[in-house]
């Protein structure tokens, strides 16, 4: 049967890949925010070149640099939400290393206790 510690080191470990996943996906949703941004800015100085592709389909220019800053607005959404789940797996993450720490040193303590104890034990039958 695994200990209180065991258990605990193991939900250290869980919640810390927790957190590195919500951090990889945050820096996925700011790179395609990225992403969006330089294809709008493409886009409009790609347009105010008057390009005669641009000349011919107007709507087609304008519907894709909309489309790029709502892709670019809604991937900064997303990794805004992500953000708040990082910092709820942080605190988790603290909490449960807290309560691992304490654990241990309990353990040991317990530990030296009955070592003394055994000690004590010893020096009267010796």
């Amino acid at each position: 049967m695994a200990s209180r510690r065991d258990r605990l080191k193991k939900l250290v470990v869980v919640q810390e890949q927790l957190k590195a996943l919500h951090e990889t996906r945050h820096a996925g949703f700011v790179a395609q925010a990225i992403a969006a941004e330089t294809e709008a800015h493409a886009l409009v100085e790609s347009f105010g070149n008057s390009t005669n592709t641009a000349q011919l389909f107007p709507d087609l220019y304008h519907r894709r640099i909309s489309s790029a800053q709502a892709r670019k607005q809604h991937n900064l959404e997303l990794a805004s939400a992500e953000a708040g789940r990082i910092a709820t797996a942080t605190a988790r993450t603290n909490m449960v290393e807290r309560a691992y720490r304490e654990e241990r040193r309990r353990d040991e303590r317990d530990s030296a206790d009955r070592e003394r104890l055994e000690i004590i034990e010893r020096k009267p039958s010796a």
